[in-house]
C-alpha cells in the first residue's frame, strides 16, 4: 500500500487491570511472562508492561483503571468475547503449567482445522486462547 511501511505492527496492547502489582503477579507468577518495563509516570501512575518470555508477540500495557468508565471494563473489554490470543508451540505443556499455576480454564482442549485451543480467563475474567496453531 503506498505510503505505509513494511515494518510496522501491532507491539503493545492496553489492558486495563484493578491493580499494577497485582496485575504484574498474575501474569508473571502465572502465565510466566517478563516484566519488562515498570515506570513511575508520576501521580500515582506507571507505564507497565509485560510480554511472553522470549518477547514474542505484542507486550501488555498493565493500565490501571484511574475513572469509574474504566473500571467498569476491567474483566470485560471485548464484551465477553475472547479478547487475546496466547500462541504456544506445546498446548499440552503450558496447559498442564497454567493449571498447576491455578490458571482457569473455562473449557476442555478442544482440536479445530486451526489447531488445538482452550479458553482460560485472567485474573480479571478477560477471556483468552491458548492455541497452539496447526503447523
Amino acid at each position: 500500500m503506498a505510503g505505509f511501511t513494511e515494518q510496522r505492527r501491532v507491539a503493545t496492547v492496553a489492558l486495563v487491570v484493578a491493580n499494577y502489582d497485582e496485575a504484574i503477579a498474575w501474569y508473571v507468577g502465572r502465565l510466566g511472562f517478563l516484566l519488562i518495563e515498570d515506570v513511575d509516570l508520576g501521580g500515582g501512575k506507571r507505564r507497565v508492561t509485560v510480554a511472553p518470555a522470549r518477547g514474542h508477540g505484542a507486550r501488555l500495557l498493565l493500565a490501571e483503571a484511574a475513572n469509574e468508565t474504566q473500571t467498569k471494563s476491567i474483566g470485560n473489554q471485548t464484551g465477553g468475547r475472547v479478547f487475546l490470543f496466547l500462541e504456544t508451540d506445546d498446548f499440552a505443556r503450558d496447559h498442564a503449567a497454567m493449571l498447576e499455576k491455578g490458571v482457569e480454564f473455562r473449557e476442555a482442549p478442544r482440536f479445530e482445522p486451526y489447531g488445538t485451543v482452550a479458553v482460560f480467563a485472567d485474573l480479571h475474567g478477560n477471556l483468552w486462547d491458548l492455541v497452539e496453531p496447526k503447523r
